[in-house]
């Protein structure tokens, strides 16, 4: 379903992406609508897949997740088993955050949140137990910068 963005579209956004938790009458007056207008486009957002969930950003270090990696995996297997194998064992590990597919020297990165370097071993002691890749690195966050979830509308 293919969702077509005016302006009113691309303001509500914004405040959603801003704070979720908003009401919709905040809503409606920040953007110069009625309550009523501004659920029914949220739904039609919704449902075109524009608006793929709500959720809460939380802090993680105040929950003692600490340490960020960034594990940069190149592997010599190519085939559908591996990569079906390989993409399990990312979606059963929580503390992957992102993952992505690469272009390039390296076949995939990881973003991966732990409390601390303990932690970070015992998850890629798991992750190559099951499955074989054929050279990791991690590079350790020693500070974020810029972290955000905000699309420039």
């Amino acid at each position: 379903m293919s969702v077509r963005l005016d302006e009113l579209d691309r303001k509500i956004l914004v405040q959603l992406q801003q704070d979720g938790g908003q009401s919709l009458d905040d809503i409606a007056k920040i953007v110069g609508s009625s309550k009523t207008p501004v659920w029914n486009r949220i739904r039609k957002m919704r449902e075109g897949g524009v608006i793929k969930q709500q959720t809460y950003l939380l802090d993680a270090e105040a929950l003692g997740f600490e340490a960020c990696f960034f594990v940069l995996i190149r592997t010599s297997e190519h085939d559908a088993n591996w990569q079906a194998v390989f993409l399990k064992a990312l979606q059963d590990r929580p503390e992957v955050q992102e993952a992505h597919r690469l272009a390039g020297d390296i076949d995939y990165i990881l973003k991966v949140r732990v409390a601390n370097a303990r932690a970070y071993d015992i998850f890629y002691q798991a992750l190559i137990s099951e499955v074989k890749v054929h050279n990791v690195t991690a590079l350790l966050s020693m500070e974020e910068i810029k972290s955000t979830t905000v699309l420039p509308l």
